[in-house]
């Protein structure tokens, strides 16, 4: 047996082509090729240590001529040359040495490339330290200044003066309707625009779709008939919390169709923790900044609710805020921290009172006079740092706390009317600027907004907005725009072309589209499915090619409407004799007097009948009497009759 397979291998290994290429075995005649891993090492190492050589002479002339070039330029006595040329000398000694030594050893050492040396390391981060110090080429003419220079130059005096970071050069005018903007609200991208206002709509504003004309692509009224007080997007964007004066909340999704609506609770019941739902009307509303699908609301009911959109059949927790004697007071004014953790409220006796979220019974922070009794706080806000708040009052102040130290504020500002309970304020995007509107009279004057120090509260600068309050304003950290609503029913968008972001930047390049005059040539198209084919009308396959026929055609462009047969359509009236009812009336008011003689029409054919019989005598020739008509008499003169016997015409 192993003889054979002996046999077998001398056979399929062995000289003979043949019979190897025959069985499928070809390759086992073949030595395999050995290679040789010293040489092929020693040879990366020698190419290697050659490009070494090669990159360090190169860095070594330049490093040279640079030196030389700056003992030129810097040459003024003799002195300062010799030094220069000795430190030169040593430069290039050293260098060579050096250079020596690598060369020597390069044997010795691994492949790859050679390490410089500690000298040669630190000469070059000290000769560019005199090149970022030192200019290279021809002096710079005197008064010239880098363009460098000029923005640092500037971000130095925006720093300085934070009026002109500010975006107020241009503004664009929404007319929302006529009655008071009470709610502003912008998505967190800054595409688009939700307003809403005392005369129950709220419209929507795309700035990316608008053109010149500044038309709002939608329009509704999602609580019947009552004011808007409060629109917020969520924090992504996808869904809008809408509080009106009614008792229940209702989010919408971006293009306006309801989502959820909170459930109203039990007026009977005295305890409001018991209740499953607001029982009076609504006040304020915000979202969660972390959390998508929670959003707080305050009522006159005396409470705080925080509401998951998940659950609409009950609120998520209830804070209920008290007076110093322990009994119900209502919130105005509720919102959340920027981390979320606590839940601030401003009440009617001038009160502010903060929650943890985790913590519904007490309060974690509370001041008692933060505002006059009786007022209502219109607004709270924190700061992007989440350290202070800014409550703006009804009794016409602006106040700053630490929420730290709640119990004296950190700067208040004064004199600023607010006739509004929605009059809000907000922070600049870089948290240094507080800003807030202020409300006037009919006919007193000019709605103004306010820009003050966040660190003093003293009154930075003001913008004249539109002859009647500023209600709302909204200072977008993304676009860099400013959105004020007023009490005339605008929305006013100020906007830098420099320093704002898209907004309303895209809308006030576009030009209004036309009007097509051509559409109104075109009949409608009525389809009926049921139909026999021989009365079905062709289907129209495009509108603009019939258009442009029907605009060539002379007949039809020149044709004016027809009258309106039948009972009418498209707002136009129909004809007289549409109906029945208007038949008759038209028949009736005919004027049908007749003043022709009716003997005469009677006998008018008499004559030509008694002379030409045809027809009716003859028959009767025999059996008939001769007729006898009665004599003319002649007509007597009517104006000797007296004017009640004349006859009427």
């Amino acid at each position: 047996m192993e003889a054979a397979v002996e046999e077998d291998a001398e056979m399929l290994g062995g000289p003979d082509p043949e019979l190897a290429a025959t069985m499928g075995f070809s390759g086992f005649g073949k030595k395999a090729r050995t290679f040789d891993l010293e040489a092929m090492f020693e040879q990366t190492r020698r190419t290697a240590v050659e490009r070494s050589r090669k990159v360090l002479e190169a860095r070594e002339r330049e490093k040279e001529e640079q030196a030389e070039k700056e003992l030129r330029s810097s040459c003024t006595d003799s002195s300062a040359s010799a030094s220069g040329a000795t430190f030169a000398g040593t430069t290039s000694t050293q260098r060579g040495t050096v250079w020596s030594e690598s060369e020597n050893s390069s044997d010795e050492e691994l492949t790859g490339p050679s390490k410089q040396p500690q000298t040669s390391a630190q000469g070059p981060a000290e000769d560019t330290d005199d090149e970022d110090d030192e200019f290279i080429g021809p002096p710079l003419p005197p008064g010239f200044k880098d363009s460098d220079d000029d923005n640092e130059d500037d971000t130095e005096e925006e720093d300085n003066n934070p009026v002109k970071k500010i975006p107020d050069s241009h503004e664009i005018t929404l007319q929302h309707g006529t009655k008071t903007v009470s709610a502003l609200g912008l998505d967190p991208s800054g595409a688009r625009l939700i307003t809403g206002g005392y005369d129950y709509d709220v419209k929507f504003w795309d700035f990316a779709g608008m053109d010149a004309s500044l038309q709002a692509f939608r329009s509704l009224q999602p609580c019947e008939c009552h004011q808007i007080k409060s629109l917020q997007y969520s924090s992504t964007g996808d869904v809008i919390l809408v509080v009106s004066g009614n008792s229940q909340a209702k989010v919408l999704d971006r293009d306006g169709f309801p989502v959820m609506e909170c459930i109203k609770g039990d007026q009977y019941i005295v305890d409001m923790t018991n209740t499953k739902g607001h029982t009076a009307m609504l006040n304020s509303g915000c979202w969660h900044p972390k959390i998508k699908e929670e959003f707080l609301t305050c009522s006159n009911d005396g409470t705080v609710r925080t509401w998951d959109i998940n659950n609409e059949k009950k609120h998520k927790s209830v804070f209920k805020p008290r007076s110093i004697q322990g009994k119900r007071v209502i919130p105005t004014s509720c919102t959340y921290s920027r981390d979320g953790k606590l839940i601030a409220a401003g009440c009617q006796d001038g009160s502010i009172q903060i929650w943890d979220g985790n913590m519904t019974v007490h309060t974690k922070f509370h001041c008692r006079q933060a505002h006059a009794p009786g007022t209502d706080t219109s607004c709270l806000t924190f700061s992007y740092d989440g350290i202070v708040l800014a409550s703006r009052g009804g009794d016409d102040t602006l106040k700053l706390w630490d929420i730290r130290q709640l119990k004296k504020p950190l700067n208040s500002a004064e004199r600023l009317p607010s006739f509004f309970p929605m009059t809000d304020c907000c922070f600049s995007p870089d948290d240094k600027i507080l800003v807030t509107g202020t409300s006037v009279k009919r006919g007193g004057g000019s709605g103004k907004l306010c820009f003050f120090y966040r660190e003093t509260l003293q009154k930075l600068y003001e913008i004249d907005v539109t002859d009647a309050s500023v209600v709302r304003c909204l200072w977008h950290p993304k676009l860099n725009q400013i959105m004020v609503g007023t009490g005339n029913g605008l929305a006013k968008v100020y906007y830098d072309p420099v320093k704002s972001q898209r907004g309303a930047k895209l809308c006030v390049v576009k030009t209004k589209r036309k009007e097509r005059q051509a559409e109104t040539l075109t009949q409608d198209y009525i389809i009926t499915p049921h139909a026999l084919p021989m009365f079905r009308e062709p289907r129209q396959r495009s509108t603009r090619k019939q258009l442009e026929k029907d605009r060539l055609d002379p007949v039809k462009s020149h044709k004016p409407e027809p009258p309106v047969a039948g009972p009418g359509r498209g707002g136009r009236v129909g004809t007289h004799g549409g109906t029945l009812s208007s038949y008759i009336v038209k028949n009736i008011a005919l004027d049908k007097t007749d003043d022709s003689n009716p003997r005469e029409a009677i006998l008018r054919h008499a004559k030509e009948a008694e002379e030409n019989p045809y027809w009716v005598a003859p028959a009767y020739a025999k059996t008939q009497p001769k007729t006898v008509f009665a004599e003319v008499e002649p007509e007597d003169d009517e104006t000797d009759k007296p004017e009640w016997k004349k006859r009427k015409i």
